[in-house]
């Protein structure tokens, strides 16, 4: 969003023909840090579609309500409030008038989400039965070794794609009670505090830590990243795995397990480990410090699919 830039100053230029303000290097530096690096490229990718439709920024109310009208016959209202808030910041950005906000917006928000609907679709949360059903169908080759692996530790860190895949040699600490995960940065960490995330021993055959470190120890990493792309010969690589090479895995270790893999997610194993936390019947105080949760709010709809069958109403009667 913000490219131009030489050593005294640097031209903020958002996208397309929007116009440009100078600002000393290391405003715009900051300016830059203020958002992560998937939100910049989700308000790049968002603005781009909105040009590529015809628009230019800044742009007008009238033009905003008949763009979004037009995202209503094929977008689903989540993209459509996003695509929103990105030509929100991007107007915001460069000092223009906000053209999201004048009622005639608004009321055709109102109407795509009358008509459209506001629920989305979620992933398939792997729930611990299903996680040792994928984890039996893995055998023993370098592969199946990481995968375990990192199943394994997603779930029971109910980490995102990006802390799992983000995750160093450094950051794991053994401890007596298993390992000491430090999360440096997550999404609810912008500020890099750093989180620190107890992964006990597993008391089944699938430890957590004890696959990490078969893991590890198979694939001689000492240090960097943890989880590494796997060529076709076996060999691991330097470099980390992507986000979308999580979702991959989990869609393909699904399918393996006779699971649909079109109902499953990178998000899967965080959203499996919570389900399945309430299941047991785990405060939501303690599910929380795992998952990191800003809110008891943000954990609620895991509560309501864990609670769906304790004390069923048609259960006690039937």
């Amino acid at each position: 969003m913000f490219v131009e830039h030489n050593s005294a100053a640097v031209t903020v230029v958002p996208t397309g023909n929007m116009t440009p303000s100078i600002l000393p290097v290391d405003v715009q530096r900051l300016i830059s840090a203020s958002l992560s690096d998937g939100t910049k490229r989700g308000y790049q990718h968002d603005i781009a579609q909105f040009e590529a439709w015809g628009g230019t920024i800044p742009t007008s109310p009238e033009i905003i309500a008949a763009y979004l009208a037009h995202l209503s016959s094929t977008h689903k209202t989540a993209t459509i409030v996003r695509r929103v808030t990105a030509l929100s910041k991007a107007h915001e950005a460069i000092g223009a008038p906000n053209p999201t906000k004048p009622e005639i917006v608004r009321a055709t928000m109102r109407g795509i989400k009358r008509t459209l609907g506001t629920a989305s679709r979620e992933a398939k949360p792997v729930l611990r039965e299903d996680l040792f059903q994928m984890l039996e169908c893995m055998g023993n080759s370098t592969k199946d070794m990481r995968d375990k692996a990192l199943l394994l530790l997603g779930f029971a860190g109910a980490f995102r794609r990006s802390e799992a895949i983000g995750l160093d040699v450094a950051d794991i600490e053994h401890v007596r009670q298993g390992i000491v995960v430090t999360l440096p940065r997550s999404k609810t960490d912008q500020e890099a505090r750093g989180c620190k995330i107890g992964i006990p021993f597993g008391r089944s055959r699938w430890c957590p830590v004890k696959h990490l470190a078969d893991w590890l120890d198979h694939a001689k990493i000492e240090a960097g990243p943890i989880f590494r792309g796997i060529n076709r010969h076996g060999h691991v690589a330097d470099q980390r795995l992507s986000g979308e090479a999580v979702s991959i895995i989990v869609k393909e270790r699904a399918a393996a397990a006779g699971f649909d893999p079109n109902a499953y997610s990178g998000h899967s194993l965080r959203a499996g480990l919570a389900t399945s936390a309430v299941i047991a019947g785990v405060s939501t105080l303690s599910i929380r410090r795992t998952t990191r949760h800003a809110s008891e709010a943000m954990l609620a709809r895991y509560v309501r699919v864990g609670d769906m069958f304790t004390d069923n109403a048609a259960g006690a009667i039937l």
